[in-house]
């Protein structure tokens, strides 16, 4: 209970009635340093990840990304070494050690990189249903790949009551897609004027190849 008091008067109020003064806005902030592209081979895995990736995962994993390609950044924060360490991403990593990814890194410390480690998956995964946009995207998304086809019909079959007379329709005939192997060499360059001579080079010589300055 709050007491006013003016001049000649008491006026009680209850707490519940009580209104603050100022609302501010919540302060957020920006927590992402850059955006790199390494090579996923070079990241080190964090020896905290709780998350465990059955087989059928990575093969529907395979099949986006033979399909897709990456259209998502992996997570990481930099040790005083120098090096990043995963702090969202390991599967990807994994799956692609010799592709070149992109990774956002984290201007976090240890203990706040495990709060992300520890929440952003399960954030993720406490999202509802949508019936109508579930329904609409079943039914006009389509593959070739067979784990994949098994992904999409986990996720029918997961929205439960909400799809019971849903009928997807029929699935391809499966093809095997396989991620094609990539060689890449990483020259490491003494100054921009070295870098731009040896991109030269590798080009009059055939090499598909790219500057890239990290």
């Amino acid at each position: 209970m709050i007491v006013d008091s003016c001049s000649s008067s008491l006026h009680l109020r209850t707490t519940n009635d009580y209104q603050p003064t100022t609302n501010k806005p919540m302060q957020i902030r920006d927590r992402i340093k850059e955006l790199r592209r390494i090579r996923a081979g070079d990241l080190q895995p964090n020896p905290r990840n709780w998350r465990l990736h059955p087989a059928e995962q990575q093969n529907a994993l395979r099949g986006v990304l033979a399909e897709v390609g990456y259209a998502d950044a992996l997570l990481a924060r930099e040790l005083p070494d120098g090096t990043l360490m995963l702090i969202d991403g390991h599967l990807r990593a994994e799956t692609t050690p010799d592709a070149v990814v992109p990774v956002l890194v984290l201007d976090v410390d240890e203990q706040e990189a495990n709060k992300i480690l520890l929440t952003h998956d399960p954030l993720s995964g406490m999202a509802t249903v949508s019936d109508d946009h579930l329904r609409d995207l079943l039914s006009e998304v389509q593959t070739e790949n067979a784990a994949v086809r098994e992904l999409l019909d986990s996720i029918a079959t997961d929205a439960g009551d909400l799809l019971a007379n849903f009928e997807p329709p029929p699935p391809f005939c499966p093809v095997e897609v396989a991620i094609p192997e990539s060689y890449q060499v990483v020259v490491e360059c003494r100054d921009e004027t070295d870098q731009q001579t040896v991109f030269e080079k590798m080009r009059t010589e055939g090499y598909r190849c790219r500057v890239l300055t990290l």
